[in-house]
């Protein structure tokens, strides 16, 4: 599954903020960023299952180009009942337009959320098309 991180680009005006999540089953992917530079990125797991491991990875036109950020532990967080496993990165690096941003969790390997990182161009009429 995957969630476009739009970045509305308009003639003489600066990109627009860029954020967007994904989820597949247990596993999430939140990224936080403005046009196609990427701020953050955060791995949240239901439940607690202290030990596991997250990395995030790039992906282009369905191949791995990169690991972006290498295996870590995940912290046991739990808010209003709620329990679930966080890992979180400060990025700070532009992406190409259609990189998708995938999360991996360790035991979790059926599991991949991703986000796309795309940009939308003006086009007539001044409506922005996905």
């Amino acid at each position: 599954m995957a969630v476009s991180v739009l970045a509305l680009c308009l003639v003489g005006q600066a990109p627009a903020q860029a954020s967007g999540d994904a989820q597949d089953g247990p596993v999430s992917i939140g990224v936080i960023g403005d046009g196609l530079q990427v701020r953050e990125v955060r791995v949240l797991l239901d439940g607690w299952k202290p030990g596991v491991r997250a990395r995030i990875s790039e992906w282009r036109g369905g191949e791995w180009v990169r690991e972006i950020r290498g295996w870590k532990h995940m912290a046991s967080k739990e808010t209003r009942e709620y329990r679930y496993e966080i890992a979180t990165w400060n990025i700070g690096k532009t992406f190409r337009h259609r990189s998708r941003i995938c999360a991996e969790v360790s035991g979790h390997a059926e599991r991949m959320p991703c986000v796309t990182i795309k940009t939308l161009t003006q086009c007539g009429g001044g409506r922005f098309h996905i």
